[in-house]
C-alpha cells in the first residue's frame, strides 16, 4: 500500500494540532486546580469538550470525503464487478481510520451536550478510534517493503500508548500524568508520520530511501527516540510558558467558567446580597445600601474596587444597580 507525502503529512498535522491544544489546555487545567480547591466540572470546560469533539468529526469527516472523492478515489466503490477485485484499498484503509475518529468527535459533541451521556464515554470512543488505527497499520500489506514496515510498526507503538491512556482515563478522569502521556503521544505520532513522509516518497521527488540498508533501520530506530524527546521537550516548554503566563497576569488568570478565582462567585453570594435590598414602590426598582452590597459581595474577606465593579458587570441582573451606585474603594 503506497505512502503519499501529502497524505502523510495531513494526517500528521491532524494529531500534531491536537497534540499542541492539549499540551496548553491541560497545563491550564492543572494550574487552575492548584488555585483553586473545588474540583467540579465547570460549563466553560464542556464548552471546551464541545468544542474539540467537534473539530475532531470535521477533520475526520472531511479525511473521508478526501480519501473517497479524490479523483483517483475509489468513490463509494468497494468492489469492481469488471475487474473481479477490490477497488483501492489504500484509500479504504485510510476511510476506516478516519470513520472511527468521526465517530469519538461526535460522542465528544453528545457526551457534552444536554443528553449527558455516561461519564468516560467519550475517553472510550477516543482509545477505540485509537485502536483501530493501530490495528489497520499493524496488519495492512506491506510486500517486500520491509523499511515502510518498520516505520509503521514504530507508529504503531505511539497509537496504542495513546490508546491505552485513553482507556485509563476512562477510570481516572483528568488524571494530568494521563493526560501528559496521552498528549505526548500525540505529538509523537503526528512528528513521525511526517517522517514517514520525508522517508518513503519525499516531496523533492525521487526515490525514498533504501529499503534493503539495515542502517536505515538502526537509524529510524534513533530517530524515533529523537522525536520522543523532542516531543516532550514541546511539552515542557509549553508548560513553562503557560506557567510564566499565569504568573505574570496574576491569579485572577486561572478561571473556571470565565469566573476570576480570586473573587467569589455570584451563586454563593447572591444570598448575602437579598438580605440588603429593598424595592421601591413607585419605580419598581430594587434599592441596595452601598454598605449592604459591599458586605453581600464581599462576604467576609472583602473586595477592592477593581473586583467589585469586575462582579458587577458579570452579573446583568444588577446591571442597573451598578450604574446607579459609585462605591469607593474602602466604602
Amino acid at each position: 500500500m503506497p505512502t503519499s507525502f501529502l497524505g502523510s503529512a495531513l494526517r500528521g498535522t491532524f494529531f500534531l494540532i491536537f497534540g499542541l491544544w492539549w499540551s496548553v489546555r491541560y497545563s491550564l487545567k492543572y494550574l487552575r486546580r492548584k488555585a483553586n480547591a473545588e474540583n467540579q466540572p465547570s460549563y466553560g470546560v464542556q464548552r471546551m469538550e464541545f468544542f474539540e469533539g467537534a473539530v475532531k468529526a470535521f477533520f475526520a469527516l472531511a479525511g473521508i470525503l478526501v480519501e473517497q472523492f479524490v479523483p483517483a478515489g475509489p468513490h463509494l466503490q468497494l468492489y469492481s464487478p469488471k475487474t473481479h477485485s477490490w477497488t483501492d484499498l489504500t484509500h479504504w484503509h485510510y476511510t476506516t481510520m478516519y470513520l472511527f475518529f468521526l465517530l469519538s468527535g461526535i460522542v465528544d459533541i453528545v457526551s457534552h451536550s444536554p443528553l449527558k451521556l455516561p461519564l468516560g464515554l467519550d475517553r472510550l470512543s477516543l482509545s477505540l478510534a485509537l485502536f483501530i488505527e493501530g490495528l489497520l497499520f499493524c496488519f495492512r500489506d506491506y510486500s517486500d517493503a520491509a523499511l515502510d514496515h518498520h516505520l509503521h510498526s514504530l507508529l504503531a507503538m505511539a497509537i496504542f500508548a495513546g490508546a491505552l491512556c485513553a482507556l485509563l482515563e476512562v477510570f481516572l478522569r483528568d488524571h494530568i500524568i494521563l493526560e501528559t502521556f496521552r498528549t505526548s503521544s500525540f505529538l509523537l505520532q503526528g512528528s513521525w508520520l511526517w517522517q514517514i513522509g520525508f522517508v518513503l516518497c519525499p516531496p523533492w521527488g525521487g526515490p525514498g530511501w533504501d529499503q534493503t540498508d539495515r542502517s536505515n533501520f538502526t537509524f529510524l530506530t534513533m530517530c524515533f527516540c529523537w522525536h520522543y524527546v523532542g516531543a516532550l521537550a514541546v511539552l515542557a516548554a509549553n508548560s513553562a510558558a503557560t506557567r510564566w503566563y499565569v504568573g505574570e497576569r496574576g491569579p485572577g488568570t486561572v478561571r473556571e467558567s470565565g469566573w476570576p478565582r480570586a473573587i467569589p462567585k455570584p451563586d454563593a453570594t447572591l444570598g448575602n446580597l437579598a438580605t440588603s435590598v429593598s424595592w421601591d414602590k413607585k419605580s419598581g426598582r430594587p434599592c441596595v445600601s452601598k454598605h449592604g452590597l459591599v458586605r453581600g459581595l464581599a462576604g467576609k474577606d472583602g473586595l477592592d474596587a477593581t473586583a467589585e465593579q469586575t462582579v458587577l458587570s458579570s452579573l446583568p441582573e444588577w446591571a442597573g444597580v451598578s450604574r446607579q451606585l459609585s462605591l469607593p474603594a474602602n466604602t
